[in-house]
């Protein structure tokens, strides 16, 4: 299953698609990552900036026409401080809805801090030692103390690289005096919080987000060492990173950008994120910490995997994201893909071979094969006007891969394949225009015999054909067992297509020539 990550953060926007299976497998195809900066300003005025909120939307936008184009099957997206505390932080996720038909999570922090652990235990083993895990955003600050099996304490602090910013208003050097207030300020808000991580107790500190790693390869750079080709698992000691930070602080915002492994983009703040990273560690009372390259979209995925087991059940690979999206749910909602894709292919041999009474074309006969593959869905609410609790979970369905008219015309087909025929004195069905009220009644017509012709679940029918006459439709069907209860149950359900077809149908069982030899 294709997943994709989007982590709307306070600092970056960030995109993360991947190939998942059961467990905690999978495998990263494409990354993103725009320093969008939704919390500048944020935390002293309430609002996200004009420039941010427009940047913000287009990023997005871009991000999911990427995850489409390379058949992502789910996008799970999360929004974090900015969006959490901006007045304009609903405004900003309804804009988001609007112009790419997601819909993003608001999180906690003490939620993210989760996620960000699931993230980081699977990158890095922890086996029984407990490890303290930090990770400073832009606009807060999350600790959790955890091993391989269980979490002991997760808490999110104030405490972010923008919101600090916003303290100083401005991005200049800092001096002794501007360095004692941030000091004394981290300390006050992670007091409490860190008198119980020390009270649980942890061997080792893991830092991960753009902020610590970007400080551990500076300061690794710094004092002499070789760029890393991964940061996953290097440990950099805490006096570099406190050297480094004492250099940042004397520099100006050019001079910071600079600095080996410092991005134009992470200039303005990194000198912050440097005090701010360092009061951590002297207060977790550690002399150094180990790098992580995984994060907050990577437990995003992790959680999204562990939640819904049911979809990553072995089954056949798909040839597009329509039949993917199918399949995914239909083993989400525990039919059976094998009947119905036998339940699919009697239905489009009906249609191929009805094409010169009906006329329609590829786009009607994808909607009939989508129908048949879904037709059941709502068995899992209850048998009992199961075709109606279909449509009720198509309606409900993200419709990626689809068209909102296809979503529409599936909906309804799925509802009007067994029970009442397709008549305007049902609200729903009246609504439709006269043209999708034919193609409804036509294919499902098809689709009631199609379903019949497997009455039994057995797949005894395995091939139909159909002879076309002045007023009458003969369809034959063939299969090497008893086929009466399959073909009784046909008659029942093919007044519908005759109706619509204008003319008499008729089903019949093949029956195998003798030789008289």
């Amino acid at each position: 299953m294709k997943l994709a990550a989007i982590d709307i953060g306070t600092n970056s926007i960030h995109m993360i698609i991947v190939e998942a299976t059961s467990g905690r497998s999978f495998n990263i195809v494409e990354r993103e990552k725009e320093m969008v900066k939704l919390g500048v300003g944020v935390f002293a005025s309430n609002y996200i900036s004009d420039r941010a909120f427009k940047l913000g939307i287009e990023t997005i936008s871009r991000y999911v026409q990427l995850a489409n184009r390379l058949g992502v099957d789910e996008i799970i997206t999360a929004a974090t401080s900015a969006i959490r505390e901006a007045r304009n932080g609903e405004d900003f996720l309804n804009e988001v809805l609007t112009q790419t038909g997601i819909s993003p999570r608001i999180i906690s922090g003490k939620e993210e801090a989760r996620l960000i652990f699931l993230a980081v235990r699977n990158s890095i083993a922890l086996e029984e030692d407990k490890a303290l895990v930090l990770d400073i955003g832009g606009g807060s600050t999350e600790a959790v103390v955890g091993d391989r099996s269980k979490i002991y304490e997760s808490d999110s602090m104030p405490l972010g690289v923008l919101r600090l910013l916003d303290m100083f208003e401005g991005k200049g050097s800092v001096g002794a005096e501007g360095r004692g207030v941030l000091e004394a300020h981290i300390r006050f808000v992670g007091e409490k919080i860190f008198e119980k991580i020390n009270k649980i107790g942890f061997e080792r500190v893991i830092g991960t987000s753009g902020t610590i790693r970007t400080m551990g390869e500076a300061a690794h750079i710094a004092a002499g060492g070789e760029p890393l080709r991964s940061v996953n698992s290097e440990v950099v000691q805490l006096e570099e990173i406190n050297k480094l930070t004492k250099k940042l602080l004397k520099m100006d915002l050019k001079e910071r950008a600079e600095v080996e492994e410092v991005s134009d983009k992470r200039a303005d703040a990194i000198h912050l994120g440097g005090v701010l990273l360092v009061q951590l560690l002297q207060m977790a009372g550690v002399k150094e910490i180990t790098l992580c390259d995984a994060s907050l979209r990577e437990g995003m995925i992790l959680d999204y995997v562990e939640r819904h087991p049911q979809e990553f059940t072995t089954f056949p690979e798909q040839k597009n994201l329509r039949h993917r999206k199918a399949a995914h749910l239909v083993y989400k909602y525990g039919s059976d893909w094998q009947e119905n894709r036998h339940v699919a292919n009697l239905a489009l041999q009906l249609f191929d071979q009805t094409q010169e009474l009906h006329g329609y074309g590829n786009f009607e006969r994808e909607i009939l094969e989508f129908a048949a593959l879904l037709h059941d869905l709502g068995q899992f609410i209850s048998f009992k006007q199961y075709h109606k609790n279909s449509r009720f979970i198509i309606e409900q369905t993200d419709p990626r891969g689809f068209t909102d008219e296809e979503m529409l015309l599936i909906g309804h087909l799925v509802r009007y394949h067994c029970k009442a025929k397709p008549t305007t004195k049902h609200k729903k069905f009246k609504k439709l225009s006269k043209c999708h009220r034919r193609i409804i009644k036509l294919l499902s017509g098809i689709l009631r015999i199609a379903v019949a012709l497997n009455k039994t679940k057995n797949q005894r029918v395995e091939q139909i054909s159909c002879q076309i006459s002045e007023e009458k439709l003969e369809i034959t069907v063939s299969g090497e067992e008893n086929l009466e209860v399959e073909i009784w149950d046909a008659r029942r359900n093919c007044e519908v297509l005759a109706e619509v077809l204008n003319c008499q149908v008729e089903i019949q069982k093949k029956f195998a020539c003798l030789s008289t030899d």
